[in-house]
């Protein structure tokens, strides 16, 4: 695999994903990679091809266990208050199974630094190469601040902002943001009711 370094979104976004997909974050519908099937479900939607799944080799449980670790390593960094940890777990990551940079030519003909992961490494440390370099390039790039926790109360999520604006509030935006806002609409709509006055007819009547 080789992962171009101005390629930073797409190493920070597989790992904000990865780390979401975990039971801490799905509390409603619990873990997420739960097979190898889901585990190569996940790389497919990424747009994510390791080396050592070429030929169309299938994930096993191996990597599928291997990857569920590396999440909780990708979290660890994710939270951490220091940029010199994230500096270091990150380039950690990259050493796993990572060469050079190296000079590459693009799809368009022009030379790019890569890093290149090294022939047999696992489908894991392809990942993890993949995030860590992705990781460094945010840092670098836009800042430890857009490392960051998910917004809503009732979240544990945590996500990586590489948007232009850096507003992003919600590692789920199309999940945690609406559910947010419906429960906000909720509460408004509460909260008029018991302002508004009881229609049930309160005039008194002649009894004669």
């Amino acid at each position: 695999m080789k992962i171009i370094f101005s390629n930073y979104k797409l190493g920070a976004g597989v790992a904000t994903d990865l780390v979401n997909t975990s039971p801490v974050v799905q509390t409603t519908r619990g873990e997420l990679l739960t097979d190898r099937a889901a585990l190569a479900r996940f790389l497919a939607e990424h747009d994510v091809r390791p080396d050592a799944l070429a030929d169309g080799r299938q994930p096993d449980d191996a990597d599928l266990e291997d990857v569920r670790s590396l999440r909780g390593e990708i979290r660890a960094i994710l939270e951490a208050d220091a940029e010199e940890h994230v500096v270091e777990a990150a380039s950690a990551l990259v050493r796993r199974g990572g060469i050079g940079p190296s000079l590459y030519r693009d799809a368009e003909d022009r030379w790019q630094w890569y890093v290149a992961t090294s022939p047999d490494t696992s489908v894991a440390d392809e990942l993890a190469v993949l995030m860590g370099t992705g990781l460094l390039g945010a840092l670098r790039t836009l800042s430890h601040d857009r490392f960051r926790r998910c917004a809503s109360p009732v979240c544990e999520g945590m996500f990586v902002d590489t948007s232009k604006a850096g507003r992003r509030r919600y590692c789920m935006p199309e999940v945690c943001g609406n559910r947010l806002n419906v429960a906000s609409h909720r509460a408004r709509r509460l909260e008029s009711a018991r302002r508004r006055p009881d229609s049930r007819g309160t005039g008194d009547t002649d009894s004669g």
